[in-house]
C-alpha cells in the first residue's frame, strides 16, 4: 500500500455510523411511544405507499459475526409463540391505518425468517393480506439461511409471493467459516439459488463480508469468484463490524485473527474491483448490481434511496417495522419497537403498540438527512438534491464549500457549484458524511470502523 494511502486509511478509518438513518438509532429516545406512533400512522395519506419490514429474531444457530437482534433456539415453540405476538401487532397497526395506504414492498429479516414453518409462513401472509392493502406487484424479499431450507419451505416462499431472495454467504473459506461459526458450502448455497430460480424468483442477492478473522486477499478473491459463478443479480459487500461491547457473542471471534485497517481497506478495494470487472455496477459504497437490475436502474435514474436495509429502490413513503426491535420510518420521524421478545409480546398481546423509542424530525434534521443520503448514494450535494429547503439549503451548501476549501487531502471538492466526493474520497464517504452530522459525537454511542 502506498504510504500516502496508508496515511489516509489511518486518519479516516475512525468509527462512524453507517447512516441507514439520520439521526442514527442511538439518538432515538423514549419520548416517542405508541400514542405518537398511532398519530403518525393515522396521518398517512389514503394513497400513501408503504413498505413493510417484519423482524424474526430467532436462529437455530448463532453466527458469531452477527450484529443483529436475534437469539438462538433449537425448539420451535418460542418461534410459534412469537408469531402469535407478531399477528397482534399487525392487527394493531392495521387498525391505526384504517385502510390507508398501499403496500408496495415486504421484507422479512432476522434472525432467520426461513426458520418459520411453511404453514406459519403462509398464515403470516394471510394475516398481512387481511390487515393491509398489498399491491399485486409488490416486491417481496426474504433473508435466507441455506441451512434452514427444505422443499416445503421453498414452496411456501414461492406461495408467499417471493420476488427476491437474499442469501448470506459471508465467505466460502472453511477456515473463516469455522472462526465465525457459519459453516455453509458453495454446493449448499448453489442448491438454494437454483431452487429459488426454479420457482420463478427473479432476483438473487448475495451478502459478502470482508474484514473477517483469518480472511486474506487470496481467500476473498476465491470467494468472489465462487459467488460470481452463482450469477447473482446483486451483491452487498459489507465490512465486518466487530462490536463485542454490543454483541457479546462476538467475543468468540479471536481478535488477533482479524485483519487490521490496512488489510480491511485492501480487501474491500480488491472485492470491489473484481465485482466491477464481472459487470456489476457499483451502487453507493457497498452494493453492486447487474445493469438490468432494479437497483442499478434506480441509481442511474436518480431514484436510489438508503434505509435500514441499506441501499434500495423502494420509493415507499412509509416504512413500517413489525416485530421486536423493528424500526419504522414515517414522514414525521422514526419509531423502534421493544427489543426484548418477552416484553414485546406482552405489550402487543395487551392490545398496545410496541413502540419503545423514536425520533421526531425537525426541518433541520430532514435537511441533513437528505444531505447525508445524497452523499452516500451519489457522492455529491447540489441545489437540486436539497430543493425545497430554501435558505437553510443555501447555508448548508456554504458549509459544504467551506469544508471542501480546507480539505487538503483531496477527498472532496466543489465542482460546478456542487460539493463532490472525489474518487480518492469515495472509500471514506462515511467519514465525509459524518462532517454533516449535527449529532455525531454528542452521545455515548460507539460505532464500527469506517473502512
Amino acid at each position: 500500500m502506498h504510504p500516502e494511502l496508508r496515511d489516509l486509511v489511518d486518519r479516516y478509518s475512525a468509527p462512524v455510523p453507517r447512516y441507514t438513518s439520520y439521526p442514527t438509532a442511538p439518538h432515538f429516545h423514549a419520548g416517542i411511544g405508541p400514542d405518537t406512533y398511532a398519530r403518525w400512522l393515522g396521518a398517512l395519506a389514503p394513497d400513501a405507499t408503504i413498505s413493510l419490514y417484519l423482524h424474526i429474531p430467532y436462529c437455530d444457530r448463532l453466527c458469531w459475526f452477527c450484529g443483529c437482534h436475534t437469539k438462538h433456539t433449537l425448539r420451535y415453540e418460542p418461534v410459534a409463540a412469537y408469531l402469535e405476538a407478531l399477528h397482534n401487532e399487525i392487527d394493531w397497526v392495521g387498525a391505526k391505518l384504517a385502510g390507508r395506504g398501499r403496500v408496495t414492498a415486504i421484507h422479512l429479516g432476522g434472525g432467520s425468517p426461513t426458520l418459520v414453518s411453511p404453514q406459519d409462513l403462509l398464515t403470516l401472509k394471510a394475516k398481512l393480506s387481511g390487515a393491509f392493502n398489498i399491491a399485486e406487484d409488490a416486491e417481496i424479499s426474504i433473508e435466507i439461511d441455506p441451512n434452514d431450507l427444505d422443499a416445503g419451505r421453498y414452496d411456501a416462499m414461492a406461495q408467499f409471493g417471493l420476488t427476491r431472495a437474499s442469501l448470506g454467504v459471508q465467505d466460502f473459506d472453511p477456515h473463516v467459516q469455522r472462526a465465525i461459526n457459519r459453516l455453509q458450502s458453495f454446493e449448499q448455497t448453489k442448491t438454494v439459488v437454483d431452487a429459488m430460480r426454479a420457482r420463478g424468483v427473479g432476483s438473487v442477492n448475495l451478502d459478502l463480508l470482508y474484514g473477517l478473522p483469518f480472511q486474506t486477499e487470496e481467500g476473498l478473491a476465491r470467494t468472489i469468484s465462487s459467488a460470481l459463478d452463482l450469477r447473482p443479480d446483486r451483491v452487498a459487500l459489507f465490512g465486518y463490524a466487530h462490536v463485542p461491547w454490543m454483541k457479546p457473542h462476538q467475543k468468540m471471534i479471536p481478535e488477533d485473527a482479524l485483519p487490521d485497517r490496512h488489510a480491511r481497506f485492501s480487501q474491500a478495494a480488491l472485492a470491489a474491483e473484481l465485482l466491477a470487472a464481472a459487470g456489476l455496477e457499483p451502487i453507493g459504497f457497498d452494493h453492486f448490481a447487474l445493469p438490468g437490475d432494479a437497483l442499478a436502474v434506480a441509481a442511474r435514474q436518480g431514484r436510489l434511496r438508503r434505509n435500514f436495509q441499506g441501499y434500495t429502490d423502494d420509493a415507499a413513503e412509509a416504512l413500517i417495522g413489525l416485530g421486536a426491535s423493528a424500526i419504522g420510518q414515517l414522514p414525521q420521524g422514526y419509531v423502534q419497537n421493544i427489543t426484548a421478545t418477552a416484553d414485546y409480546s406482552k405489550a402487543v398481546s395487551s392490545g398496545s403498540g410496541a413502540t419503545a423509542k423514536g425520533f421526531a424530525l425537525a426541518p433541520a434534521d430532514k435537511l441533513r438527512a437528505r444531505t447525508i443520503a445524497s452523499l452516500l448514494c451519489y457522492f455529491r450535494i447540489d441545489e437540486r438534491d436539497l430543493a425545497g429547503f430554501g435558505a437553510a439549503a443555501t447555508a448548508l451548501l456554504r458549509e459544504a464549500a467551506a469544508t471542501a476549501l480546507v480539505d487538503t487531502d483531496g477527498l472532496t471538492e466543489m465542482r460546478d457549484g456542487a460539493f463532490v466526493v472525489t474518487d480518492k474520497g469515495r472509500p471514506f464517504v462515511r467519514a465525509v458524511a459524518a462532517r454533516f452530522d449535527a449529532y455525531f459525537g454528542t452521545g455515548t454511542a460507539r460505532h464500527s470502523a469506517a473502512v
